[in-house]
């Protein structure tokens, strides 16, 4: 028979932080929707609580939790403030998942001490005007020069990608054609601050108007080969299986949410 029980760890973690979010976020996340502004100072509470890397190893900075663990942390954010809850969701499955499961030693080990304890932030380069979430679709492109990936296109949509401590961005681009005419697609890690990388904050969003949104536009940008994230042309599994990964978060912020609304709506109506 399943046990569905918590552990202690996992009860004491959902208290903790369950009384950080009434305590730190609640308060203030009104007015940060109101006025669409991402809160640096909130990042650097929730990064202080340890929610980020929670399913990273200890030898690249994370805490090693486990998934369970990480998704009753974000339902207990996203029981408050849907913003918040999407800045740790993206930052940790869609920004340092990808490097944690498919980087190199030396690429695990250059980023993700930094994006563990919440010092920066990455983004997930997926999304285009027109490809939407199609991860089969983008028609940004990555042509290798001698030991140089040259980088032209733009994304849409993107999370955490044009905040002050944006640092690096996984890039899915067209690298080539296969054999059966589709696009070779692989994925290329970009730091913000590279030239011909412009980010833009995006704004007048319907709902998660706190969290950072960017449009992301690659202009001959130029990085090295070995920027190149596990193989030429897995690209596109790797999306998959992040966003594979990603869905138990955004499932966890959905119940979260859930639970919220109804928490309101119980006490309005008594």
């Amino acid at each position: 028979m399943l046990n569905f029980d918590l552990s202690e760890e996992q009860q004491i973690l959902r208290d903790s932080v369950r009384e950080f979010a009434e305590n730190e976020i609640r308060p203030v996340a009104e007015k940060l929707d109101e006025a669409e502004e991402f809160s640096l100072d909130l990042v650097k509470k929730m990064a202080e609580l340890g929610l980020f890397g929670m399913f990273v190893a200890e030898e690249y900075g994370g805490s090693d939790v486990g998934y369970l663990s990480y998704c009753i942390a974000i339902e207990e954010i996203a029981r408050v403030d849907g913003s918040a809850a999407a800045t740790i969701a993206a930052g940790n499955s869609l920004g340092i998942g990808p490097i944690y499961y498919f980087g190199s030693e030396e690429q695990k080990r250059e980023w993700l001490p930094r994006l563990c304890r919440g010092e920066t932030l990455a983004s997930f380069g997926l999304t285009e005007p027109n490809a939407g979430s199609d991860a089969g679709g983008s028609q940004t492109t990555a042509e290798l020069k001698g030991d140089k990936w040259i980088i032209n296109g733009s994304k849409i949509f993107i999370t955490n990608s044009a905040s002050e401590i944006s640092e690096i961005i996984v890039v899915q681009a067209k690298t080539g054609e296969r054999r059966d005419g589709r696009s070779e697609l692989s994925c290329i890690l970009v730091p913000n601050k590279t030239p011909g990388v412009t980010a833009k904050a995006m704004h007048g969003k319907m709902m998660w108007r706190s969290s950072n949104t960017g449009e992301l536009y690659f202009d001959n940008v130029r990085v090295p080969e070995r920027n190149l994230l596990g193989k030429r042309g897995e690209g596109f599994k790797q999306m998959l299986s992040t966003l594979d990964r990603g869905r138990l978060a955004i499932a966890a912020m959905g119940l979260g949410g859930a639970q919220g609304a109804h928490e309101l709506a119980l006490a309005y109506a008594k």
